[in-house]
């Protein structure tokens, strides 16, 4: 239907484009985000020389969270080229493979997290109409065809403790720091 009319095809060329150059900004993003881990990896190895484990801990969750960035934006950089490629898939909504499927549901629900990349916005309201609110509102919930490990990296919990004692640890081990969290 929307093959004939032209509409959806200019709609495909759009998205295209926005992905692009979403493509683009990754880049530009993951700059900042690779500085501030390594700040924060130093200042973890810094604060557990001087004893202040709890400090360290607390700086950890920096660390994580720019680590969880950085890898949900491999996963959507993933997703880009893979609708990029396989564009003309996104013309007939209803025969589009279940990878398609998973990109586009990826890059709706991203579009939500990633202040850094507005063209994800743009992207997920013409994918928006084009799959269907129905599709729209699962993957921007984050479930069903969404990939759990893009919900976590993205909306997980970064003050876990456990995950903060694993950076910490691994911090301290590429340092040759001992850390004893039994103090804690």
């Amino acid at each position: 239907m929307g093959f004939f009319h032209g509409k959806t095809s200019k709609q495909t060329s759009r998205v295209k484009k926005l992905l692009k150059l979403a493509l683009s900004r990754l880049t530009i993003a993951q700059r900042p985000r690779l500085a501030r881990k390594s700040i924060s990896r130093g200042d973890v190895s810094q604060l557990l020389a001087l004893g202040h484990l709890h400090r360290a801990l607390l700086r950890a969750e920096q660390v994580i969270e720019e680590d969880n960035m950085l890898q949900a934006f491999d996963i959507i950089e993933l997703y880009c080229k893979q609708l990029i490629e396989h564009a003309a898939q996104l013309d007939r909504p209803q025969e589009c493979s279940e990878d398609i499927r998973e990109a586009v549901a990826g890059i709706m629900f991203a579009a939500r997290w990633c202040s850094d990349l507005p063209e994800l916005l743009l992207a997920r309201t013409i994918l928006e109409d084009k799959f269907g609110s129905d599709f729209a509102a699962i993957a921007k919930e984050g479930t069903g065809i969404v990939d759990p490990m893009l919900v976590w990296k993205l909306s997980g919990d970064k003050t876990n403790m456990e995950l903060k004692k694993k950076a910490t640890k691994e911090i301290a081990a590429e340092n040759n720091i001992l850390v004893d969290f039994f103090e804690l």
